[in-house]
């Protein structure tokens, strides 16, 4: 019974916490309406659609139907102009495929013009691959449109205000465009290439693209697409613009990625195709392709074709404001493309920045934290230099790393990251790294098949769930491997590597590879890139062989320290074409180490928004004053937090007097007061709505209690205690992201928890869940068990003291909860302890050392299981001949024996001869007595009674709980 005293300090906590309710939700409410009052005005908007025919073509004079829409602000008029954007999609896709991207961009003020280019959807003509000629002169004559339109602002005559967003194929027609036409303000090319005769026949040793090796991969589903006009593969179409980071989601500028999706309407394709294998490509683009695809190799006119297309040639015309957004995760224009075109803008005196992010055309638009770094930049960089709004960009470099996962949905997060100045591909340093293995053969395979597989075009996630399905074939690849790191090394650039080679031959085509290796020997291609080389006059000893300088694929990642890195080179990759004659190279590596570029950037925080400067003050203010409520309400609790309980200091579990009442009146838990000890497996017991599960929420500091107090090692526990981290839990279920490895995720867990690694202590919790090699595979392919046993792993890294499961063995097979048992006897040693509630009682009297039985709110037994089950009513007798046994038993008067559901269940260790046998009152002599004068051998008689009849007859068989919450 409470004292007065007790009940009056009781009341005034309740009134100080509904106090404290009550002003945080006025701030609240005054947040709202602060930010609605500040919201931007989101004017409706007004299209025009329409098939119009312009003249392009090498004279200018040929006609092209092209299938439009303007997008106009509601208010746009001729007394308020706007600025525009041509809005450009990517290959394969139409102007439907940019629809949600205009209609952002038409919100934020801009007039925008989409168009399906020609070649594709309801558009005419024939896809020259963005020839100056033709695709670009059309765009120009759009440009015609826009500044003929009384709606748009214009520089001058015929000169409207515009600006140009696309990616991949548009993002090539925004660089060439500007390079062609001087009145475009501003461009944001996205994803796309500098020279399409590299990008298709790449050489990463500086042979020249006639001697390249061929994408055929990524070129099939080219001419794939096109050959079909409007229905292309949807991640080759890139995106338009981007909003500010924190804007509604309604109100801001495109994704960074938007899907290309199918085109509409009929093909309209052209009378007379030169090759229908073409579709609708023209016939000079047709039999260029044809020629590469069918030898593997370009002729000089294939090459001048392809670099017809591409802007660098034209780099030093463009002179509108560009930014250069690309993708680290891009087997098809990597980020060397944006590098080159990067260095020719930049050369001509054009304000040039450059920003990487985590997605690509095999990333698609990366985590929402990056995209919306993204979308920052790009609506920066449009406001500024089209609309005049904004201070200057600058040119600062961004990029972007994963790193770990969001604490609320448990998505990907990524870290971007900027520097002053934009240091290429090579790095403000390089970090040398010894990389060793003998000269080693590796063999041809005849037509290239088997060959390895290091990305899939265009799959995304699908090319990271390779890693450990099919990779490098054994015998077509030699393997030069470092030592384990001794710190971590951030790179950020082409890495460097020397390889020497011989053939007898005297050519070969190598792809040489840079791998992740982990501790336990996973391995990690970062995102699927290879860089492809063709050697020629080779010695046919590798003795006589020089070394030859690979520069490899641009990437940003982390080595971890105590990671390895591997260099692999290989003879076959399933995404290139290579030599059909079957022979055997001999690689060594180089006298030149592992070179990997580094800069010194520092981070971007997260969650930039762009609201008016006002407009963040008040937030800032009323985050302030929050702030300030909480920490006052808190003080007393804090002060207390930092003291430890004599009592219990040695104690890993402490729970006193704890009370869990809600703001209806419901009470949740009473009265529940036990202790876990060192070495001891408690379970916490109890039917549906006793308490159980209040109990653990409180106990992980998920919700506060209402009296009472929980001390975890004399430590007063609170949520957000320090003292949590000596806590491992599995209270809520397990989630995992399917497309990683069980130790991918169990890594991504750990970084998010800020810990040093070395603390993790990923072997021992490995070992202790008894994973084995099953860690290493996608988590989309483990069983219900393998996720609960991952769960425990989870639950266990950097061994706490004491561990918390909620259903450990939910949903598993006896195997598995016989194998669970087992993990959670060895993990409650060295001082170690276990509590874990669950409903399956037979598991925890074999399990467990001790119980806590809860019910209504209350404890009704605690204590060991031995001394909670007690006396026995049933009878265990192990025979010699369990069915003549049975049917002497059956002929005594009162005497039962118990089938399986009555609990007759549990035969003796090590054989089935055994009846559990329920005498009602019969001495057991009388019956030891009946069973050997009918000549059957009685070996044992033990007394029986199962935790489950203690159970019932503690809370009865028809207890209802409290209705836990």
């Amino acid at each position: 019974m409470r004292s007065p005293l007790s009940a009056l300090r009781r009341s005034r906590i309740l009134a100080s916490r509904r106090r404290i309710v009550a002003a945080s939700v006025v701030v609240v409410l005054l947040a709202a309406a602060v930010l609605w009052a500040a919201r931007p005005d989101r004017p409706g908007f007004r299209t025009e659609s329409a098939l119009v025919t312009v003249r392009s073509g090498p004279t200018g004079e040929e006609p092209v139907e092209l299938d439009t829409t303007l997008w106009l602000p509601e208010d746009a008029s001729a007394d308020r102009r706007v600025p525009a954007v041509l809005l450009a999609h990517g290959f394969g896709g139409t102007k439907d495929s940019v629809r949600a991207d205009a209609e952002d961009l038409v919100g934020r003020g801009y007039a925008v013009l989409t168009w399906t280019a020609r070649g594709f959807g309801r558009s005419g003509g024939e896809i020259h691959l963005d020839h100056p000629d033709y695709e670009v002169r059309d765009a120009q004559r759009l440009l015609d449109r826009l500044a003929a339109r009384p709606e748009i602002r214009t520089d001058a005559a015929g000169d409207p205000r515009v600006g140009v967003v696309g990616g991949s194929y548009g993002g090539g027609l925004a660089l060439l465009l500007a390079a062609q036409d001087q009145r475009v303000d501003a461009i944001v090319p996205m994803i796309t290439w500098n020279d399409l005769s590299r990008a298709f026949l790449p050489e990463s040793t500086g042979r020249p693209a006639t001697e390249g090796v061929f994408k055929k991969g990524w070129a099939g589903i080219f001419f794939g697409g096109g050959g079909n006009a409007g229905s292309g593969p949807a991640g080759i179409s890139g995106n338009a613009a981007a909003a500010p980071e924190g804007a509604p989601a309604s109100a801001g500028p495109p994704s960074p990625m938007p899907g290309a999706g199918p085109g509409t309407g009929p093909s309209r394709a052209p009378a007379g195709a030169a090759d229908p294998s073409c579709g609708r490509f023209a016939a000079d683009v047709c039999a260029a392709y044809l020629r590469i695809a069918t030898t593997g190799r370009a002729d000089q006119a294939a090459v001048d074709l392809l670099r017809r297309s591409s802007p660098a040639g034209v780099l030093d015309r463009i002179k509108a404001p560009t930014l250069l957004v690309q993708g680290e995760a891009d087997t098809l224009f990597p980020l060397a493309e944006a590098d080159a075109n990067a260095r020719g803008i930049a050369a001509a005196g054009t304000p040039v920045r450059v920003a990487w992010f985590t997605g690509g055309h095999d990333g698609g638009e990366g985590p929402k934290s990056d995209s919306d770094r993204v979308k920052f930049l790009t609506a920066q960089w449009l406001d500024h230099y089209v609309a005049g709004d904004g201070a200057a960009p600058g040119d600062d470099f961004t990029f972007s790393r994963i790193a770990g996962f969001d604490a609320l949905d448990r998505g990907l997060v990524a870290t971007g990251y900027r520097i002053t100045d934009y240091p290429g591909l090579t790095g403000q340093a390089r970090r040398e790294v010894a990389v060793r293995g003998p000269a080693q053969p590796v063999a041809n395979p005849p037509d290239g098949n088997p060959a390895a597989i290091s990305s899939v075009p265009f799959a995304g996630a699908l090319g990271s769930l390779l890693d450990g399905v099919a990779g490098d074939i054994p015998g077509q690849h030699a393997r030069f491997e470092s030592a384990p790191l001794t710190e971590a090394v951030d790179v950020v650039g082409s890495p460097t590597f020397s390889i020497r080679a011989a053939s007898p031959t005297g050519e070969a085509v190598l792809f040489v590879k840079l791998y992740d290796v982990d501790p336990s020997g996973a391995t990690t291609l970062p995102s699927g890139l290879v860089a492809p080389v063709r050697l020629t006059g080779l010695p046919a000893t590798v003795d006589a062989a020089q070394p030859v300088q690979v520069t490899l694929p641009a990437i940003v990642r982390r080595i971890e320290a105590g990671h390895r890195l591997r260099v692999v080179v290989a003879t076959s990759d399933q995404a290139y074409t290579t030599p059909v004659e079957p022979t055997v190279h001999t690689v060594a590596a180089g006298d030149a180490p592992l070179t990997l570029p580094t800069v010194d950037a520092a981070p971007i925080p997260t969650t930039a928004t762009v609201w008016r400067w006002v407009l963040v003050g008040l937030l800032v203010a009323i985050v302030v004053g929050l702030a300030v409520v909480v920490a006052v309400a808190r003080r007393r609790h804090r002060r207390q937090d930092s003291s430890v309980h004599p009592q219990y200091a040695g104690v890993p579990l402490a729970v006193r007097d704890l009370r869990k009442e809600y703001a209806d009146g419901f009470v949740a838990v009473s009265r529940v007061d036990f202790e876990v000890h060192p070495g001891q497996v408690v379970g916490l017991l109890g039917p549906n709505g006793a308490g159980k599960t209040t109990t653990l929420r409180v106990l992980m500091g998920l919700t506060r209690p209402t009296a009472g107090e929980i001390y975890v090692f004399g430590h007063r526990l609170v949520p957000g205690s320090p003292v949590l981290s000596r806590i491992g839990a599995l209270v809520e279920g397990p989630g995992f992201l399917p497309h990683l490895s069980g130790l991918e995720n169990l890594k991504a867990y750990w970084r998010a928890t800020g810990r040093p690694w070395a603390d993790a202590h990923f072997d021992e919790a490995l070992e202790i869940a008894g994973l084995g090699a099953s860690v290493h595979r996608r988590t989309k392919n483990y069983s219900h068990g393998m996720r609960q046993r991952l769960a425990i792993a989870q639950a266990m890294l950097g061994l706490p003291e004491l561990l918390v499961l909620d259903e450990p063995t939910d949903g598993l097979d006896p195997p598995q909860i016989a194998e669970m048992r087992r993990v959670l006897q060895r993990y409650a040693t060295d001082g170690r302890a276990v509590l874990v509630s669950s409903h399956l009682l037979a598991e925890v009297e074999q399990t467990c050392t001790h119980a806590v039985v809860v019910n209504k709110g209350r404890i009704v037994a605690s204590g060991p299981v031995g001394e909670i089950v007690g006396e026995s009513p049933s009878v265990l007798f192990e025979v010699t001949d369990p069915v003549a046994a049975r049917a002497v038993l059956d002929r005594l008067d009162g005497v039962r024996v118990l089938a399986a559901g009555d609990g007759g269940d549990v035969p003796p260790d090590g054989g089935g001869g055994g009846l559990v046998v329920d005498t009602n009152g019969t001495a057991r002599s009388e019956v030891v007595a009946e069973l050997v004068r009918a000549g059957i051998g009685v070996d044992r008689v033990v007394p029986r009674r199962r935790l489950e009849d203690a159970f019932l007859a503690l809370v009865g068989e028809n207890s209802r709980g409290s209705g836990d919450r």
